[in-house]
């Protein structure tokens, strides 16, 4: 009896015991409790997190359960779908697998984990999103747009080659941002009220005097629909594009809403959609569309949509222009003009205008906000009464100003300062008061401003620069020894955010503005290395996909598509590079799928430039007209531009390269195998054509970096190697590579034996150099060594990757993508004492820290649970390597491997460990 009531209390004590494990961070489709998605089986992910200690512990099971409300998960009665425990450690990208799910609702969700004892956690906090319209049917509102406007875009300007890009514009002016207004009656109880709007190019939507959320410069750009005239343009491409489409947002408006009478009000502005500028192709004048359901408490329903029934009037807003700027006459403002009780009798009807030919597209990527407030570090009235106002920093955005007491109609001039000055601000007083003023349909690019006509005193706390860009959240976190490196990756950072706007990363914030494939992907690997860009990337990369011509197989220079964007084949190759980056770091094996059809086009177009011998030179439209801006090779070499055939025969090999990996990713055997054969020969091709047997090199300026990427033959080797040396060395130690050959630079010479040549170049402060942009005082990185052309400009930041994944020493394992297995293998350069580097992927934080002494190297990592890792300690002899002050013990989930080159590589499981390893680097 005793044993039986012994036995009974320890499956009681069994059954009580949790799991060491908690599911956290959920996500949809990337998104946090995302407001409108329109994927029929969404993919849900979460976070698995253990307590400060905890080693090798790993998700068993899962149990995931939806609901149709958050009372019925409370309640333990989800009515949607209950996987029950489903025997598997995926935590990232479960399918939804329940009942068919509806447009307009919205559904809760949670998950429980079991760990690798079989202990059951807790339910997670409960998540949620909500379904768009999910059928083109259910479109039944109306684009409307103003009155005094036509269907037809603005003009585009004639280019001026001596003129600014302001006075490039000699088309009239657009006029005013129109206010839109609907009013309605609500005399029952809500139950639930949702708005689905979206404007072109963008809008803001009121209810009853309050803007729905802080999202600005809304929606994300996309391509919108056909444009006539797209084809008469210097760099032409046909306007037979893969797909059109609109994103539509999706607000909760309920608690907004209120008995009696209610106001819904809008404001368009121009952004892309009518751009009177040479480097895009406008669409038509600006336009709205929304619908919104109110259901009530008794069942019923009302459906609210924009139509003939709306009426319109001409904001303050006199002018917005994406590259002229924005003019706001505060004299013409009509206060409560979206509130109850407003007299809009003398407001106009609002025509109904065309739609485009773009899907209604569900907005399932981040929108731009304001990131940042930044204040003045210094504010100088010069004699002439101007302000110089200085922000430290140059950043994308605009000023906010406030307190401002001055007589009506006086005019304040904002002059944003940059190499590339776009657009001009001002704001005219309407008296009477304190006045606060922001742009809203345009942004600047600024470090310093000048006020002028300023009434009084400007004060600090009267002006604020706001940054904006698009809501990618900061992930990575890298910090050494050496400052300069610290710096260079600061201003990288800076750069590249100052170019994400309206869902895409353009080439310059200023001047162009456009969505450059080439730019693009070569700076994605940094990208994905500092930011949670998975849904922002998402997005774009099906801008890339949409973008390509479904006949040819030809992607352009941007996407979506702007015919200002010069390029050439790598700026095209994005559609294959792109989505096997993301996979990489990601795990999701859905994008290889979506854009393997774009990939193998892409690769035919390219074939049909490539020769008998293998070796590919594009010449588009043909030979006998080719356009510059369409063959682009490598981008601002500091030096001779290696040949462009090179270049392009280096990314067919990329291309076929990884598209052969992606083929085996998916299984597709065949394809893997036809891909290989393409890669292998077109390497063959490249060798015979471009290595000089006589000096033994393939060039400078890129063409031993080339061929070092793709590999030499062993006879070949050692030239190449010494000659490449002996290019850096003619260069007085720095680079001397164009975009694409900067982005495999630092690795390739690490991988080589060079590390300290690495170093020594990414320590230079001499020209070319990221070193010397800084000491001319640069806070973005530029467009050129020298400093000529844009002074924001992302792309070198292709080669910072050597920061993360050798200098602190942190990679994804190709063979177990999304960081389920991490590399850790320092690899100290230079004087450099310590580096750390970490980053959320997709199963937690991972991190590493490294530091040396006289004698010691200590290394300190983080696998978050889920992950593996391999981690390589320099030693020379693996007995003086110990964890966390104690021998190396298997039961510490620290397993040794074997010693190579110089380091004892081991195994761990999930947690932390703390190694230490006695030797003298």
């Amino acid at each position: 009896m005793k044993k039986f009531i012994l036995l009974l209390c320890l499956g009681i004590t069994t059954s009580l015991v949790t799991a060491s494990i908690i599911p956290t961070q959920l996500r949809c489709e990337y998104l946090k409790n995302p407001q409108v998605i329109d994927v029929l089986n969404p993919r849900l992910s979460w976070v698995n997190t253990a307590g400060p200690g905890v080693r090798g512990q790993y998700q068993t099971a899962y149990q995931v359960r939806v609901a149709s409300s958050m009372q019925l998960l409370d309640d333990n009665k989800p009515d949607i779908w209950d996987s029950e425990k489903i025997t598997s450690d995926q935590s990232i990208l479960v399918k939804y697998d329940g009942k068919e799910l509806e447009s307009r609702k919205d559904y809760w969700w949670q998950v429980r984990v079991w760990d690798r004892d079989g202990n059951v956690s807790g339910w997670s906090e409960p998540a949620f999103w909500s379904m768009g319209l999910l059928t083109a049917k259910e479109w039944i509102a109306l684009w409307v747009g103003a009155p005094w406007q036509g269907e037809e875009p603005l003009p585009k300007p004639v280019f001026r080659r001596q003129g600014t890009n302001s006075g490039e514009n000699q088309t009239p002016a657009p006029p005013p941002a129109p206010l839109l207004r609907k009013s309605i009656r609500i005399e029952k109880e809500i139950a639930s009220a949702r708005a689905y709007v979206t404007g072109l190019g963008f809008f803001e939507l009121y209810i009853n005097g309050d803007k729905i959320s802080d999202d600005v410069l809304v929606p994300n750009l996309t391509l919108y629909g056909k444009r006539p005239g797209i084809e008469d343009n210097y760099i032409s491409v046909p306007d037979n594009f893969k797909e059109y489409r609109i994103m539509y947002l999706s607000y909760d408006i309920k608690n907004m809403l209120i008995k009696g009478e209610n106001v819904i009000g809008a404001i368009l502005g121009n952004g892309f959609y009518n751009v009177n500028s040479r480097w895009t192709q406008s669409y038509g004048s600006p336009r709205f569309i929304g619908q919104i359901y109110i259901t009530y408490t008794d069942g019923t329903e009302d459906i609210i949509i924009s139509d003939q029934s709306w009426k319109a009037s001409k904001s303050a807003i006199v002018m917005d222009q994406v590259y002229d700027g924005e003019h706001y006459d505060a004299r013409l403002e009509q206060p409560g003009w979206c509130s109850a009780g407003f007299n809009d009798s003398a407001w106009e009807q609002v025509a109904v205008r065309k739609a485009p030919e773009g899907k209604m597209k569900a907005h399932m990527a981040p929108t731009d906000k304001i990131m940042q407030r930044l204040k003045p570090v210094t504010i100088i009235k010069n004699r002439d009464g101007k302000y110089y106002v200085d922000f430290g920093e140059e950043i994308s955005g605009w000023v906010r100003i406030s307190g401002v007491e001055g007589k009506a109609g006086q005019v304040i001039d904002i002059e944003y300062l940059s190499e590339s000055p776009v657009g001009s601000n001002t704001y005219t007083l309407k008296g009477g008061g304190p006045e606060s003023y922001a742009a809203r349909f345009t942004w600047f690019v600024f470090r310093q401003v000048v006020i002028s006509n300023w009434p009084g005193n400007l004060s600090a706390d009267q002006i604020t620069a706001e940054v904006v860009y698009t809501d990618v959240p900061t992930t990575g976190k890298f910090e050494t020894s050496n400052e300069l490196f610290n710096k260079i990756n600061k201003v990288w950072w800076r750069s590249q955010t100052d170019n994400m706007h309206g869902g895409i990363a353009s080439d310059c914030p200023h001047r162009e503005r456009s969505p450059y494939t080439g730019d693009g992907q070569v700076a994605c690997v940094t990208v994905l290395h500092n930011f949670d860009a998975r849904a922002f990337y998402t997005k774009w990369i099906q801008d890339i996909l949409g973008a390509q011509n479904p006949e040819t197989g030809y992607v352009p220079n941007g996407a979506p598509w702007q015919p200002g964007c010069g390029g050439g084949v790598a700026w095209g190759a994005a559609i294959n590079i792109m989505p096997w980056e993301f996979y990489m770091h990601y795990g999701d094996l859905n994008m290889l799928e979506n854009n393997y059809e774009g990939m193998k086009g892409y690769i035919k177009y390219m074939l049909t430039w490539t020769d008998d011998d293998g070796i590919m030179y594009s010449q588009a439209p043909d030979t006998a007209r080719p356009n510059r801006w369409l063959n682009l090779g490598d981008w601002c070499v500091p030096g001779t531009t290696p040949p462009d055939d090179m270049v392009h025969t280096f990314y067919l090999w990329r291309c076929a390269d990884y598209t052969s990996k992606i083929a085996q990713a998916l299984g597709y055997s065949a394809d893997a195998n036809e891909y290989a054969d393409l890669a292998e020969r077109t390497k063959t091709a490249f060798r015979k054509r471009y290595y000089d047997k006589e000096k033994g090199t393939y060039g400078a300026n890129g063409g031993n970096i080339f061929a070092l990427a793709m590999g030499v033959p062993p006879d070949q080797y050692s030239r190449v190697v010494a000659s490449l040396k002996d290019d850096i060395i003619a260069n007085k130690g720095n680079l001397d590579t164009g975009i694409f050959g900067t982005q495999y630079f630092f690795e390739v010479l690490s991988a080589n034996g060079m590390n300290d040549l690495a170093y020594e170049a990414m320590n230079k402060k001499t020209q070319p150099s990221y070193g010397w942009w800084i000491e001319q005082g640069a806070t973005t990185t530029w467009e050129r060594w020298d400093g000529g052309g844009s002074r924001n400009h992302p792309m070198f930041g292709g080669g910072l990757v050597w920061f993360y994944r050798v200098l602190a020493g942190m990679n994804t394992d190709p063979s177990q993508p999304g960081y389920k297995n991490i590399i850790f293998k320092p690899q100290p350069a230079g004087d450099v004492k310590y580096a750390s580097y970490s980053n959320q992927t997709p199963y937690g934080t991972a991190a590493i820290n490294w530091e040396k002494n006289t004698g010691a190297f200590m290394l300190d990592i983080e696998v978050p649970v889920g992950s593996t890792a391999i981690v390589y300690i320099p030693s020379s002899d693996s007995k003086s390597v110990t964890e966390s002050g104690k021998k190396i013990d298997s039961k510490n989930e620290v397993r040794f491997q074997q010693m190579e080159n110089g380091y004892a590589i081991y195994t761990v499981g999930s947690g932390t460990y703390n190694f230490k390893s006695a030797v003298q680097l």
